[in-house]
């Protein structure tokens, strides 16, 4: 049995497997910052071409520092997108850890992407945003804009809104996209290419996220808890991929546990007579099996482990600094 499996997914979807031009490799790093749920793992999982992020109608759901791998063609580039977690006002140690690590990726990239809604506007959130990047991000960081669901808005209501936003903040460029339904999603991606420094490809062509197989398979089960649940329970669990077994049959056996603060979340995860738990463990294996092209055997366990929140490998396991959480 291989519990070890570090695996990074090698998957060409056929979105990505594009004949790329001859000449100077294009390389280097894009964040993605914005509000939570403004639609950041969404347009990085449409750019990439797979799921690569957790995507759910609640908000504060990513929490590891993500990188999708995208190929922009025109410019013979490679583009290594870093989700951050939605940047908020942190009321306990996990959160403050996930808005640090946020800025910390910000910092990092060649070039920032803001993401808004675009029927939200310019909101409060935002504009303490475009304070924190004028004080936290170096002056030669690149920041364009992304006004995202523009499906949602009349055409009259995009252009104020785009003055508006261009007015609070001096941006590189401006797009409008949609990307649940992938409208913009090109133009940006091509301009990100062109902009990115000449530099050898980071990653083989085709792999498309620098994540261990074990940890996707987590956030894939975890995204499937956090769409049946309410409240405040999806932030009190985490999801460890335990065991991992690729079988001489060609399929795959994954065994994770569920962590969860309290004894009552465990019932309510259980669900009567076990739906609930065996709901999210139908959508999980089928999600994995897709992704993985293979069939594969998921099995959960519920365990409560009230003081997870304050563990060190935790937190570690999400990609994020323990210290970080510091108040």
């Amino acid at each position: 049995m291989n519990d070890q499996n570090d695996e990074i997914p090698h998957i060409a979807p056929a979105e990505t497997a594009v004949d790329l031009p001859k000449g100077p490799q294009r390389a280097g790093f894009v964040a993605l910052i914005g509000e939570p749920n403004a639609g950041k793992s969404t347009l990085l999982n449409r750019v990439v071409g797979a799921k690569v992020s957790i995507v759910t109608h609640k908000v504060q759901t990513t929490r590891a520092r993500i990188r999708g791998v995208a190929m922009a063609p025109g410019a013979n580039a490679q583009i290594v997108f870093i989700d951050t977690p939605g940047i908020f006002r942190p009321r306990r140690r996990l959160d403050r850890a996930m808005v640090t690590a946020a800025w910390g990726g910000a910092a990092d990239a060649d070039i920032v992407v803001l993401l808004i809604e675009a029927h939200r506007g310019l909101t409060e959130g935002t504009k303490a945003i475009l304070e924190a990047i004028r004080d936290k991000l170096p002056g030669k960081t690149q920041v364009a804009l992304a006004i995202n669901k523009i499906d949602r808005v009349k055409a009259e209501t995009l252009l104020a809104l785009t003055q508006e936003m261009n007015e609070a903040y001096p941006f590189v460029k401006t797009f409008m996209v949609s990307a649940e339904r992938g409208y913009g999603v090109e133009d940006l991606r091509n301009w990100l290419g062109n902009q990115l420094p000449e530099h050898p490809w980071l990653y083989p062509e085709d792999q498309i996220a620098d994540l261990p197989m074990r940890m996707i398979a987590a956030e894939v089960t975890r995204e499937k808890l956090t769409l049946r649940l309410h409240e405040e329970i999806p932030y009190q669990l985490t999801v460890e991929t335990e065991k991992w077994e690729d079988r001489k049959d060609g399929s795959t056996r994954i065994d994770q546990l569920i962590y969860v603060a309290r004894d009552g979340h465990k019932g309510i995860i259980l669900g009567s007579g076990g739906t609930t738990i065996k709901a999210v463990s139908t959508a999980a294996r089928q999600d994995l099996s897709e992704f993985l092209g293979r069939p594969v055997h998921l099995f959960l366990q519920v365990k409560v482990r009230p003081e997870w929140l304050n563990e060190k490998e935790r937190y570690s396991e999400m990609g994020l600094n323990f210290k970080d959480g510091d108040a």
